[in-house]
This record gives structure tokens, sequence and C-alpha cells, in this order.
């Protein structure tokens, strides 16, 4: 992966856009380079390049293809080794306060579940972006691993488990990621009620955005998966869109989803903007491949993922993104637990 990081350096130098990317259990890194540094914005969805939208706003940075150089390299890197401890800071802030106020609304009626999250600051020392990537690849080979960079957006990276939405032709395919729990293997963990009722409510909302723009629609039963040290529940939600035009009105319809935002959405958000005390930006947003495979330049594929366990970073500092969904039973305690258990899968990356 030589010559793609001796172009991420350039560009760097230069200050100019660029993204490099790895899909889930991939052994291709795709990188595209910028050629100009315009912030351009996706006003049509039937537009080719590479998509990074924030969580609250319909102006969507956009690398477009004819604007961009690509390359594609094999994932041959060194080994980097990590060790799992707690030494970290953990940042409680007003969190758990938060959370008390989303539990009493959500007991008043005035929504189902929301998603709280909270940033946290780490500082840095010699931050290298090809060390952190070649370690998060490693290390997290079955999430979408990426780095994006525009002197007008900042430096994003993230490892993210969690798919919005991938298409081939008319075919398409989602998921509901639900629960978090940080134990030794599979066969410890157990489910409570809460959990596996947060997941359904995630499930309900995809299958209920999505139906008027499909043709079939297919749902698997819930199984537990691995992210990085920790396991969630996760449901394949699967089927035919009715047209090629629909790709754009399902995108919209699931973003932001009840697993990064709540239910119903539009309450569930306006808790968020007015309690959590920070602006998420590019966190919980989208980002990935618009209508083109980079690995195979096929068109008419799309590959998009929630821009979870992500990081920003300002000057020598990384703002770690974090959160989890409340419901009525929610313990504020064990959800802020559950947001420390997420910023590990960053903060061994740059530790």
């Amino acid at each position: 992966m030589t010559d793609l990081f001796i172009k991420v350096r350039t560009h760097q130098e230069q200050n100019l856009p660029f993204v490099i990317f790895s899909k889930p259990d991939s052994s291709k890194t795709v990188g595209l380079f910028q050629k100009n540094d315009h912030l351009y914005f996706l006003e049509k969805f039937d537009k080719k390049g590479f998509v990074f939208a924030p969580f609250d706003s319909e102006i969507i940075p956009f690398l477009p293809l004819q604007f961009c150089d690509v390359y594609v390299e094999k994932n041959n890197f060194s080994t980097y080794f990590f060790e799992d401890n707690n030494s970290f800071n953990l940042g409680n802030d007003h969190f758990e306060e938060t959370v008390v106020k989303a539990v009493d609304s959500i007991k008043n009626k005035k929504f189902e579940k929301v998603v709280i999250s909270r940033r946290e600051l780490f500082e840095l020392k010699n931050f290298d972006i090809e060390l952190f990537f070649k370690k998060s690849l490693q290390n997290y080979p079955s999430a979408f691993n990426y780095c994006f960079y525009h002197p007008k957006v900042g430096l994003w990276l993230g490892a993210t488990p969690e798919q919005l939405l991938k298409t081939k032709e008319s075919n398409f395919e989602t998921v509901a990621l639900a629960g978090t729990q940080k134990v030794d293997s599979i066969e410890k963990v157990v489910w409570t009620e809460k959990e596996i009722n947060e997941q359904q409510l995630v499930t309900d909302f995809i299958v209920e955005s999505i139906k008027d723009f499909t043709k079939e629609l297919n749902v698997s039963n819930p199984k537990t998966v691995k992210a990085g040290s920790i396991f969630h529940i996760k449901t394949k939600i699967s089927g035919k869109l009715k047209s090629k035009k629909a790709v754009e009105k399902v995108i919209k319809s699931l973003h932001p989803t009840s697993a990064v935002c709540g239910m119903p959405r539009e309450s569930a958000k306006e808790f968020i903007i007015q309690n959590e005390g920070y602006n998420r930006e590019y966190y919980s947003g989208f980002l990935g491949e618009l209508n083109i495979d980079f690995t195979s330049f096929r068109t008419q594929h799309s590959d998009l993922y929630v821009n979870l366990r992500c990081l920003k970073i300002v000057e020598n500092t990384a703002q770690i993104f974090v959160g989890c969904g409340i419901t009525a039973e929610s313990n504020p305690k064990d959800e802020y637990l559950e947001t420390v258990n997420k910023a590990m899968t960053m903060k061994k990356i740059i530790a």
C-alpha cells in the first residue's frame, strides 16, 4: 500500500480532498483523490462518486468520479497489535443527565426511543493516517474502514459495522443493528428484553420506511454478530426495488435510522438537537460509494454505511463520537458504560 499512502501524504501537503476506504472483509483499499479543492455537493442521486453525508442536513459533500484519480491496492502490510485495557479517561460530562431526560420523555409518550450520543476528546501525539488506517483495517476487518479529508469539512476516520444500504441494479440489502455487549466470546452473550425490544424497534422502522419502494422484501431472523471486541444483534433486510429512482427515496427514508436517531424520527431528532449539547456533524451520517463499485467499476452499484465508530482529528486532538439507544427501561449508568465500550474501538487504534 506504499503508493497509495504516498498519494495520501501528497494530497495532505497540498490541502486537497481525498478518501481511502476498504469495505468489510475486502482484500483491497480504494483511494479517490480529488484534483482540486472545490467542495462539491450531491444535488442528484444519479451521480457517481463518494458521498459523505452529515447527520442533520440535506447539504451533502461529494467527491465526484469525474474530478478524481482512483487508486486500488491490495491490503498488504505488517502486523499491528494493541493491548485491551481500560486505562483511558472516560469523560462522563452530562451524558447520564441527558439519558434521564430521555427516559422521562419516553414515559411521557413524546417518543418511543431516542439515541443519545456524546463526544470525547483524546490528546494525540504524532498522529499518522497510514498507521491508524492499517491498524484499524487489521483489527476490524469486518467493518467499513475509511479516512475522509476535505479542507472545508475536516479529517474523519472510522471503522463502522453498520450498513445503511447496498444496491446492485434493482436488488438491495440493509441491516438493523442494535444492542451492545462486551464479553469474551459469543457463547457468553445473553440479550436482555430491553435490548431485544430495541432491536425489534429498529427492524420495524426500516421495514415500514422502505416497504412502499420495494416489490419484494425479506427479513431474516436476528442473530448475534461481533464488531471488534463487542457484540450486537443484527437482522438482514433485503429484496428488490420498484425502480432505479427508488434508491434516493429509500436513502432519504432510512436516514437517519432509528439506530442513530430514534422513533418517531422527527421528535427524537428534535430532542437530540436540543439536549446533546454539541453538533454531531458527520457522526451518524452516512458515507460510501454511490452508483459505482470502485473495485470493479460496475455502475448502478451503491454501498453506503452509517458513520459510527468514528473520530474527527482537529489539530492534536481526536474527537471520538459514541452513542446508544435509550428506551423506557434504560439505566443511565449502564448506557454510559455502553458508550465507554464503543469508544474503546477507536481509542485502541490511536492510543
